[in-house]
């Protein structure tokens, strides 16, 4: 103990002289001054804790990434890019959808539920594709064809009336006071005022300034598919509308029989055929004007 504290007071240079020669003449002496002559230069500097901190955080601290300026750019248009597809797409599942069929035209085309329909010249047809299976409800202005997929009730609206159907085919017309409805397949319920009628495969029902008529039919699909305007007891005004329809043109009548009645078929892809058919049935003259209008006038 004696020993070890000489060699600390010799370190720190605290020796008396009597001390001094006492130490320098023990056997270890030598090895002493070795250890102290190599460990000389060794300095323990002072301990600065905030320093040390200082450099702890700054090494631990990510470099930041530098994003450069048409990166940034290239970001916001892809998110301005996803966030306007994305309000396209809900504005064309909740918004009405239109499909119209011009003058002279025919339009067909698929539900979402891939139920086919087929509108005839002038009419249009207005739905919904969100939530299409559960509630497959559309309005109709003219006419159409339909074949239904099976699947939940499928509701046809139009201004005269309504027709319900799950799975079939069959043909609506709703042309100003009269309402046609034809079934081919299945079963449909017709709903006209407050009645109510369900028609089977080759019956149909029309309804004319309220009245009721029954009709047999004998197609298998609807005439004016084929090109053929099928008339049945149609006055001559109605029968000009439907082929001014059918053919894009203005028809002006010069006649005083307009009461008789007209049952059969007039070509829809042959305006000189149709007009020959009208002026022997009616005696009447065809004169084309132009390209689009014609006058029929008396004999």
């Amino acid at each position: 103990m004696k020993k070890d504290r000489l060699l600390a007071k010799w370190l720190n240079d605290d020796l008396s002289p009597d001390e001094l020669t006492a130490f320098e003449a023990s056997p270890d002496f030598e090895k002493y001054q070795k250890i102290k002559k190599y460990t000389a230069h060794l300095e323990a500097g002072d301990l600065d804790e905030n320093t040390m901190l200082s450099n702890i955080l700054s090494q631990k601290k990510a470099t930041p990434k530098v994003v450069p300026l048409y990166q940034k750019w290239i970001l916001k248009a892809a998110a301005i890019l996803v966030l306007a597809l994305g309000i396209t797409f809900a504005m064309k599942a909740f918004m009405p959808q239109t499909e119209t069929a011009d003058f002279g035209k025919k339009t067909a085309f698929s539900l979402p539920d891939n139920s086919e329909v087929v509108l005839n010249s002038g009419s249009e047809i207005h739905y919904k594709k969100w939530n299409w299976d559960n509630n497959r409800h559309l309005e109709l202005k003219g006419e159409a064809y339909f074949k239904v997929a099976k699947g939940r009730k499928f509701e046809v609206q139009t201004n005269l009336g309504k027709v319900t159907v799950l799975g079939t085919q069959f043909n609506v017309k709703a042309r100003k006071n009269k309402f046609d409805v034809v079934c081919y397949e299945g079963r449909v319920k017709v709903t006209y005022s407050n009645a109510e009628i369900l028609l089977t495969h080759g019956q149909s029902v029309r309804f004319e300034n309220g009245k009721e008529i029954k009709m047999t039919v004998s197609a298998l699909k609807p005439e004016w598919i084929d090109n053929q305007i099928c008339f049945y007891k149609e006055n001559i005004r109605a029968l000009l509308d439907e082929v001014e329809r059918q053919y894009n043109i203005k028809i002006d009548l010069n006649a005083k029989d307009t009461v008789s009645l007209f049952t059969g078929k007039l070509p829809a892809k042959d305006l000189n055929t149709a007009l020959q058919i009208i002026s022997t049935t009616y005696h009447l003259e065809a004169k084309k004007v132009s390209n689009n209008k014609i006058i029929f006038d008396e004999k």
